[in-house]
């Protein structure tokens, strides 16, 4: 053999293997992240359950995030933020969503202001807490004053007297434009829920998000709040989502039950090529403990 075959061959035996290892490797594919709500153990009855907890009990589970719920916070101290932050880091959580209430359906602009201060002021909490985005509400009339009456008309409240649809959206629109650049600046994206108000309906939701068109607002699909054909409207807002909340309800919801289909429901998520978190939103009356792993057992048989 001359030197010229002999190092071709030489080179040829040394590929072999790497060439059957890589046709043994599996398949790698997008991920998506299971993450816990901190409204899962505390649905605003009793004892807050602290924050610092619910991330003990995320990395119990195996979770890779949590979702926070703004008033469950027991302070706004930079501190206390960083001390949760820093909490996360060593369990291994991520902090994946900030879930403050807030909206933006208002003729009164000094309280729209309010609205607005408050949501910025908000955005700089995520970034000091390294929490990269925020869950929006679009707002809602408020004609209906009890949420417990409004749940049980079915989220639906009549419009504010002398103004009209039009009217909201354009109020909303505007609130969320003056809070964009306060997102952009911190890296905070803007996450719009179909909480109600406006956003009942995905119609609604896509009018806001499309007309204000930035890329510092996304949506943020509760598999719970469509009440009526879930699936079919959750199929029109899945292509902009940027977050997920799933409902689940064991021992009986809080104000309604949904029997929802998760098996459908991630599938159409991967059919969008989504892959980032699905936050449990666990809304049942059974001990937060219990329902939340139950929640985590059902959504991993699917993921």
């Amino acid at each position: 053999m001359n030197r010229r075959n002999f190092i071709s061959a030489a080179a040829l035996a040394s590929a072999a293997p790497a060439i059957q290892l890589t046709s043994a490797a599996p398949k790698l594919q997008p991920k998506i992240k299971l993450s816990v709500s901190s409204y899962s153990y505390w649905h605003f009855k009793g004892d807050k359950f602290p924050i610092e907890k619910v991330i003990d009990e995320a990395a119990k589970l195996g979770l890779d995030g949590i979702d926070v719920l703004h008033r469950q916070m027991e302070s706004e101290d930079n501190a206390y933020l960083q001390k949760l932050k820093k909490h996360a880091f060593l369990n291994g959580i991520a902090m994946t969503c900030l879930s403050i209430h807030q909206g933006f359906v208002t003729p009164d602009k000094a309280e729209l202001k309010k609205h607005v201060d408050h949501t910025n002021h908000c955005i700089e909490l995520a970034y000091k807490m390294g929490i990269p985005a925020l869950r929006l509400n679009t707002g809602r009339w408020n004609t209906i004053k009890s949420f417990d009456e409004l749940m049980a008309n079915r989220g639906i409240e009549p419009i504010l007297p002398g103004y009209t649809e039009d009217d909201g959206y354009k109020w909303c629109v505007d609130g969320i434009q003056q809070c964009l650049q306060k997102a952009e600046e911190c890296g905070v994206l803007l996450a719009l829920e179909n909480h109600w108000g406006l956003g009942s309906t995905p119609e609604g939701m896509l009018r806001i998000h499309d007309t204000v068109n930035s890329p510092w607002l996304g949506l943020l699909m509760d598999t719970g709040n469509f009440l009526e054909n879930p699936y079919e409207k959750l199929e029109k807002i899945v292509s902009k989502t940027s977050f997920v909340q799933a409902k689940t309800y064991y021992g009986g919801g809080e104000w309604y039950s949904l029997d929802l289909d998760y098996e459908r429901i991630v599938k159409m998520l991967k059919q969008a090529n989504y892959h980032g978190y699905i936050s449990i939103e666990f809304e049942g009356k059974e001990p937060g403990e219990v329902g939340v792993k139950k929640s985590v057992e059902l959504l991993r048989k699917y993921l």
